[in-house]
């Protein structure tokens, strides 16, 4: 588990990032707060009402140097075709915050969220600085 007020565990991976796959790390958002939530598993009925409320909301995060970053450990692929499944029929439709794909569950374990026995993230949101130091967590 990360301890606040130290360096943020740094990860990198591949996301659905308006519509197409691109890598990121932590890294490329430094001098930005970062906000990073997971989530169990695309496709379920709850996750949808908060990845789409931040990315319905992420412009106002980037008015205030902040990006939102949502991570799972479905691909890439299951994040593309969640996406491009419409709102009314379960999917989350046009996003504006990047679904990062941790297969490797790396990201998860690193971050403390990861359910060892069932390779599925704990709901867990951390809140990262400009330096990339971990100033708030949260998760189940």
């Amino acid at each position: 588990m990360p301890k606040l007020t130290k360096p943020a565990p740094q990860f990198k991976g591949t996301a659905v990032v308006k519509g197409v796959f691109k890598d990121i790390s932590l890294a490329d958002y430094k001098g930005k707060y970062v906000v990073l939530f997971f989530y169990p598993l695309d496709f379920t009925f709850v996750c949808p009402t908060e990845i789409i409320a931040f990315s319905d909301r992420a412009a106002e995060f980037r008015n205030i140097g902040c990006e939102v970053i949502a991570c799972s450990t479905d691909s890439q692929y299951t994040h593309l075709a969640w996406i491009n499944t419409p709102r009314k029929q379960g999917g989350l439709g046009e996003m504006d915050i990047p679904l990062l794909a941790d297969k490797s569950m790396k990201i998860a374990r690193d971050y403390g969220v990861l359910d060892e026995e069932t390779g599925i993230p704990f709901r867990g949101l951390f809140i990262i600085d400009k330096n990339q130091v971990l100033r708030q967590k949260n998760h189940q």
